[in-house]
């Protein structure tokens, strides 16, 4: 995973175990954490059987990219919770997060998901002391967008 140096370590870590494995959906999907930054996130998937939505043509379901564009922007909205409170401790700026969750949800799916691994992007538009707003992107293996995503994020 590469981050920015805005983060401690331990941050990183906790932060990273808190997104791929206490939040349960996220394990279910396979989410990995792959670049951490003060306003900005990135998180991968690997395909697998069982989250192909069309058969035929080997398809990513829908439904997963919308969950991993939401999940990715929750990821860029803890990032920047966490830059913004740098004076607190890990704890406390983990602690933060227990509020956090999606409000609005808007996915443009702009071509067919296939292939081996994908990747969204997510980052923080605004982040206001109720709501954080964020757009998200998501590309398959080669880097060609796929979907693009707008999200609102209650925070406190």
């Amino acid at each position: 995973m590469t981050t920015s140096s805005v983060f401690e370590p331990e941050f990183v870590a906790r932060l990273a175990l808190i997104f791929e494995d206490r939040i349960s959906f996220n394990r279910v999907l396979g989410l990995r954490t792959t670049a951490l930054e003060a306003d900005s996130a990135r998180a991968g998937i690997e395909m697998r059987p069982e989250l192909i939505g069309h058969y035929t043509h080997q398809r990513l379901h829908g439904g997963v990219i919308s969950a991993v564009l939401d999940a990715t922007a929750g990821l860029a909205v803890m990032a920047a919770i966490g830059a913004r409170h740098m004076d607190e401790s890990v704890d406390a700026r983990l602690a933060r997060f227990g509020k956090l969750g999606t409000i609005d949800l808007r996915v443009d799916h702009l071509r067919p998901a296939v292939g081996p691994r994908f990747t969204a992007a997510a980052s923080v538009l605004r982040l206001g002391s109720r709501v954080a707003s964020t757009r998200m992107k998501f590309f398959d293996a080669q880097g060609k967008l796929l979907s693009t995503g707008a999200a609102a994020c209650m925070v406190a």
